[in-house]
């Protein structure tokens, strides 16, 4: 490590000219990913609401924030694939599991696991970045197949309300990757 006499040591490095590879697409720059303009958010159920972030439909997935203000719900349902989730304020957790995640926390949801999302009273809003691969597979209250929801219901759905909020789904566009 070379001896630094304040500041940022790298400021005299030159970028790379030739940034993308070809084919490559540009990043998915979101600022203010966890917002507080509710706009952005997608509702998911009657009490939870979605912030997408990144969505690709050649791999079925998605990266959003969920989000709730108060008390909620999302429907119950397993994942055949796997999920990854960090809680950045509030309360969530499983109604299947005996943990809460708070702020922090992280949650690695196995493939093929049935569970009943739901966000907790709290002095702060849940908000948790989740990396979704593969649809939900909606259950009834047996844990039977009852649906299923993919990344092009997901993609239809926050087009739909972007466009209503006028926000317009050309900012959804510019998510997919």
């Amino acid at each position: 490590m070379p001896k630094i006499e304040g500041g940022e040591f790298w400021r005299g490095i030159k970028p790379i000219e030739q940034v993308f590879r070809a084919d490559a697409q540009p990043e998915a720059y979101v600022a203010n990913a966890p917002t507080e303009d509710e706009r952005y958010y997608v509702p998911f159920s009657d009490t939870v609401f979605s912030r997408p972030l990144w969505i690709s439909p050649s791999q079925n997935k998605w990266a959003d924030i969920l989000y709730a203000k108060a008390a909620g719900l999302v429907n119950r349902h397993y994942h055949p694939h796997e999920v990854f989730a960090y809680t950045i304020s509030g309360k969530w957790g499983y109604l299947e599991h005996d943990w809460i995640a708070t702020a922090g926390d992280f949650v690695y949801e196995s493939p093929g696991e049935g569970h009943t999302l739901v966000a907790y009273d709290h002095e702060e809003p849940m908000r948790a970045y989740f990396i979704v691969k593969g649809p939900l597979i909606w259950l009834d209250e047996d844990g039977n197949s009852a649906g299923h929801f993919d990344v092009h219901d997901y993609l239809a759905m926050c087009r739909a309300h972007y466009e209503k909020v006028g926000l317009g789904a050309a900012a959804i566009d510019a998510l997919i990757r």
